[in-house]
């Protein structure tokens, strides 16, 4: 299982591993990494809306609602000031389309931007 250490704030808050895009988001004050990808078609949740209810993303490409702690609890993950360090698996979920590494700049383990990287919405960075 790959431990890494990333940004958890601004353009820089995403990692690739396993071929699958992650980032450091923050819902309703708290923070978390999740996928940067929905799990139903792999749309961009990182550019997802907040439901009106708080507790779910919506995806922006197909609207589908995605359970934000079930979100949270999938990657365990620490954040110590402007870094977080979170305990990925070895290999991307077993659900969900394929991911695009491009999204992160498609290179395994180093973080790269993501353009928008949280912004919208009531998503955001760090």
């Amino acid at each position: 299982m790959p431990v890494v250490t990333f940004s958890a704030t601004g353009r820089d808050n995403c990692v690739v591993v396993a071929g699958t895009p992650y980032v450091y988001a923050t819902v309703g004050g708290r923070g978390f990494v999740m996928r940067a990808q929905c799990p139903h078609r792999g749309g961009p949740l990182h550019l997802a809306d907040v439901a009106e209810d708080g507790v779910r993303l919506v995806c922006p490409w197909h609207e589908r609602k995605t359970s934000v702690s079930r979100m949270r609890g999938e990657i365990p993950a620490v954040r110590t000031g402007g870094r977080v360090t979170a305990v990925f698996p070895d290999r991307p979920p077993a659900r969900g389309w394929p991911a695009d590494p491009s999204a992160c700049g498609g290179v395994s383990l180093e973080h790269r931007p993501l353009a928008p990287a949280l912004t919208r919405g009531r998503v955001a960075a760090g």
